[in-house]
């Protein structure tokens, strides 16, 4: 079986030459992985998957005795030709099932591999992957957003005062935490519905 798929570490070139190690089964080499971020999993377009299955995607690194760990990164799917996953720290995680058979070969210190197990595509959206390789899809304005509004409302309520606390002052005008607050609430209920609304 050939599928049209590549693997690249980020800033580094792509690859193309999948080793085929059995039947539906194909590993890329990551060298010097540990320098590594995050890794990106496509298909070229080339040479779809078979009709009903695509390729849950792992990541393995090598223990101290030089044997691989393997851990389920996600998936790709003719529908979803492509993915980005975080390996960085992934080594402090447990490993799980060998996806690739008793081919316990021994890898060198400094390479690890991303397997590609081609399988029925119902069986891939039942599989859990390492929560920790999950890259956000959210994009950078909405988590500045986000974070300015946290930032906003921790500032504004280091100030609150309950009203014994309060020196009368003639000048001042005071807003009720209460009303930051519902403002807060607001604003994140919005946002969460469609990050576009200050558009509007």
């Amino acid at each position: 079986m050939a599928v049209g798929f590549c693997c690249a570490q980020i800033g580094c070139h792509v690859q193309t030459d999948a080793q085929q190690v059995a039947e539906g089964k194909f590993v890329f080499n990551l060298p010097d992985y540990e320098n590594v971020n995050h890794v990106v999993v496509f298909m070229l377009g080339t040479m779809p998957f078979p009709v009903g299955a695509g390729g849950s995607v792992y990541f393995s690194y090598p223990d101290k005795n030089g044997m691989p760990v393997w851990q389920l990164l996600g998936f790709i799917t003719n529908e979803k030709p492509s993915a980005i996953f975080k390996i960085s720290g992934l080594k402090s995680e447990d490993g799980g099932q060998n996806p690739f058979g008793m081919m316990n070969i021994p890898q060198t210190q400094s390479i690890a591999q991303i397997g590609i197990s081609v399988e029925p595509t119902e069986l891939l959206t039942q599989q859990t992957p390492v929560a920790s390789a999950a890259v956000s899809t959210v994009d950078s304005f909405t988590q500045f957003t986000q974070k300015m509004i946290d930032n906003f409302y921790n500032f504004s309520t280091s100030f609150a005062l309950t009203q014994l606390q309060m020196t009368p002052n003639p000048s001042e005008m005071y807003i009720p935490a209460s009303v930051v607050l519902k403002w807060y609430e607001n604003f994140q209920r919005r946002q969460s519905q469609n990050p576009n609304f200050w558009k509007s």
